[in-house]
């Protein structure tokens, strides 16, 4: 079913005057369209294969408004699938995590398994009460098991997936983007997805729409200096990471702002504030640490990171991003933001936290413990970040208000291209809406588009 709303959505979003209706942020009707033009069209960041270690582990995992499984079978295959039975609805799992090799439905007793020697497909519908009384032996529960997602990859231990068969295959999907996502699945000294999943994951809803986390970590490198006066009071900031009194220490937002570079990809995502050394594959200094076994271990790993990436061209970036359409990560750290849509006005945001596979007990105590502080629902910055959205939110939701655009004007027409990142906009100003205009651009463009076929049309005409 195709959802009715707004046609040409693109005049919502003003690539001319840099402007954008408010509209997209709190209507209902276009909230509905967006669920179905944009999240069931998209590849969507689902989790990591360190959360399922073993065989029968899941994690129970979101897609937009839908919640999935995550889980590994007997033979170590991964699979995602749809959190419904397909009796009566009801959750199949209602556990964050765990281990099973059967999901039951409570409701009815609905029973599936994932084990590949018992199914052929995953999900399978093997058991069903009363099936020779009440249904004379005669349901055909090959047609009835789980419903799985028919897209899924895997991108150093990082998993995706996407509902909409006809989508392009991922590393299409992403452009040159999946370069910048090593900063977050690599270890520290450059080893290829040596990274997992610690502490969990944090949940929590916040009063406004999606939009503006993917929206802050994309292209807003504006609001650093007023909104996080307080955290770079007391030197908190993330950037150059030092250590103080045992613990990590960060210097100032927007720290050598000048020197750096925003990309917009033309798939929606970007990158914000880039250093130009680490994207062109110039040596990037080694920050040091008064701790001297912090220093140690960093140190070497640094060196052995430029060992092993040296003449790998650009994407060595350690800054804030966004994968189109919403998922974020902040520059400094190894952490992942996950902004589900639960209405206009609502958002249920999800954050993991990564640290490298090998990293000593007492240093990953620390690299924890540095990221729960700086971020999720009680973390010092992110906490700024939600003050501002939420109250842009609420003083936007008004009759009259939602008659006046937003400004997304700044560095409007002077992007450029660069041959080291084919088909990216490259902004070299401190601060630019580059990337924000590009994020809003796309998904104007998936609302309007009836297919991946058409979307792939217009964006050959971008080249």
């Amino acid at each position: 079913m195709v959802v009715s709303g707004p046609s040409n959505i693109r005049s919502f979003v003003d690539k001319q005057t840099g402007t954008i209706d408010r509209e997209i942020f709190v209507s209902d009707e276009i909230y509905q369209q967006e669920l179905e033009r944009v999240f069931a069209r998209s590849w969507l960041f689902v989790g990591h294969v360190s959360q399922i270690p073993n065989p029968n582990d899941f994690f129970v995992s979101r897609m937009g408004e839908e919640s999935v499984i995550l889980t590994r079978d007997r033979q170590g295959e991964i699979h995602v699938l749809l959190n419904t039975c397909r009796h009566r609805g009801m959750k199949v799992c209602r556990y964050d995590e765990g281990n099973t090799p059967v999901f039951s439905c409570p409701y009815h007793g609905w029973s599936y398994s994932t084990d590949g020697n018992l199914v052929s497909v995953p999900g399978e519908l093997i058991g069903v009460p009363q099936f020779a009384t009440a249904y004379h032996g005669e349901l055909e529960k090959e047609q009835w098991g789980l419903i799985a997602v028919p897209k899924m990859h895997v991108y150093k231990g990082s998993v995706w997936a996407c509902w909409d068969e006809n989508a392009p295959e991922w590393n299409e999907y992403m452009g040159g983007m999946e370069k910048f996502l090593d900063q977050l699945f690599d270890s520290t000294d450059g080893q290829d997805g040596k990274r997992l999943v610690v502490a969990g994951v944090q949940k929590w809803i916040m009063p406004c729409n999606w939009k503006w986390g993917a929206e802050n970590f994309i292209g807003d490198a504006y609001h650093g200096t007023p909104s996080h006066r307080s955290a770079n009071l007391a030197g908190r900031f993330p950037g150059r990471h030092q250590v103080q009194s045992g613990s990590l220490r960060a210097g100032g937002a927007n720290q050598n702002l000048v020197d750096r570079v925003s990309l917009s990809f033309k798939g929606g995502h970007g990158v914000l504030g880039a250093n130009p050394s680490e994207l062109w594959d110039v040596e990037v200094p080694h920050f040091s640490y008064e701790d001297s076994q912090v220093d140690r271990f960093f140190q070497d790993a640094h060196e052995a990171k430029q060992r092993r990436l040296r003449g790998r061209g650009p994407g060595r970036s350690n800054s804030p991003l966004t994968v189109f359409p919403n998922m974020s990560s902040g520059g400094g750290w190894s952490s992942v933001a996950v902004w589900h849509p639960a209405g206009p006005r609502h958002t249920e945001t999800w954050r993991w936290y990564f640290v490298d596979e090998d990293v000593p007990g007492d240093i990953r105590e620390l690299w924890r413990s540095e990221q729960i502080t700086f971020s999720g629902p009680s973390g010092l910055v992110e906490e700024d970040d939600m003050e501002n959205w939420n109250y842009a939110s609420e003083a936007s939701n008004g009759v009259i208000a939602r008659r006046f655009p937003y400004n997304y004007a700044q560095g409007q027409g002077r992007a450029e291209r660069d041959e080291a990142l084919p088909g990216v906009q490259v902004s070299r100003q401190p601060t630019s809406e580059e990337n924000a205009r590009g994020l809003y651009w796309r998904w104007a463009e998936m609302m309007d588009a009836e297919s991946w076929d058409q979307l792939r049309e217009w964006d050959r005409a971008k080249d």
